[in-house]
This record gives C-alpha cells, structure tokens and sequence, in this order.
C-alpha cells in the first residue's frame, strides 16, 4: 500500500510540475524536466540492463519528445502512461536502428545463413509460454501478461484488466507460483 501512496505522490508532483510549467514557470518545468530524466533512467536502465552505456542517450531523446509533445499533452488523464507511452517509443525506434546496424555489420555469408535458417527457437518459446499460461486462472494470467510481457505497471494493468491493484500483484505472484509448480511438476 505505502509502494501506492509513493508513485500516487510522484504522479502529483510530476503533473503539478508539467501544469506549472505550461502556464511559463520556468523553475517548475526545470524541475519537472530534473524529476523526470531520474525517473526515465530508471524505466530504460530496467529494460536495457545489458546495455548501460545507451541509457543516457535515451534519456536525452525521450526528454526532447515529450519536450516537443508537450502540448499534446491531456490534463485530464494520468501523466506517467503518456510518458511511457512516448519512452517505449524512443526504446523501439532504438532497438529497431541497433537491429539494423548490426544486421548490416555482419559478413555476407552470415545473412545468407540467416535467410535460409528459419530461427523458430523464439516462436517455439512463445507458443511453450503461450500454453503455460493458458493454464492458469484468468486472475493469475493476465496480471502476468500485462506487467511481465507488456511491461504495463500495476495501475496500467489494474486499469485494463478491472481488478484492483492489489489483486494484480496478488494474481503476479499466484501466477509466477502456479508456473514454477507446473515447470517443477513437467521435468
């Protein structure tokens, strides 16, 4: 519950400081700005922890965008969904550019090997996955699929799925149970 109240608290203070800072209080958009390149720090360290050194660049581009998009911004509706909505962009855009320029920095024979050689290894592990969760509760498979696989947070996944927040946490943690039982009960 504490956890709640914190990131209820950081949604205020960010909003407050972004509503200031379209009115033209610089301090505050400078502050709204200083708040939120920590907080984007967090969100990319967490999803590119085997590529630290790209972190910061990250950071810089999702805070020119929402910079940019900052009028389109809506008052009305939470701020920290249309901050991520434009942060997984700006990780998109960058791990699609870093597909591409390592496809094109491999030999020739190793794109022809590519071509040829379906790789069906991340199919076959979506399918497996796919049917592991099939076998659980609703209550327990979408709180898993919402905040494991689509990275929502527990208020985006609480929100899409009509459960309250607690009973999201509480169906991810039955849910990562159960499928280490079903794992443990399959080998």
């Amino acid at each position: 519950m504490q956890e709640i109240g914190q990131l209820d608290a950081r949604e205020n203070k960010l909003k407050g400081l972004l509503e200031l800072g379209l009115t033209g209080d610089e301090p505050a958009y400078r502050a709204f700005l200083q708040e939120l390149s920590a907080h984007l720090r967090a969100f990319f360290r967490r999803r590119l922890a085997g590529l630290p050194d790209e972190v910061e660049d990250l950071v810089q581009e999702a805070l020119l965008a929402i910079h940019l998009k900052r009028h389109t911004y809506d008052a009305r509706v939470p701020l920290t969904p249309w901050i991520h909505a434009i942060a997984k962009y700006k990780l998109i855009d960058f791990l699609r550019r870093r597909s591409r320029s390592d496809l094109l920095n491999d030999p020739l024979d190793d794109l022809l090997d590519l071509a040829t050689e379906p790789d069906t290894e991340a199919a076959d592990a979506r399918r497996d996955l796919g049917k592991l969760l099939a076998r659980l509760p609703e209550r327990q498979r979408l709180p898993l699929i919402y905040t494991k696989l689509e990275g929502l947070s527990v208020a985006e996944a609480s929100e899409r799925s009509g459960m309250s927040e607690s009973a999201v946490k509480v169906g991810v943690h039955r849910g990562l149970k159960a499928l280490a039982a079903i794992i443990r009960e399959e080998r």
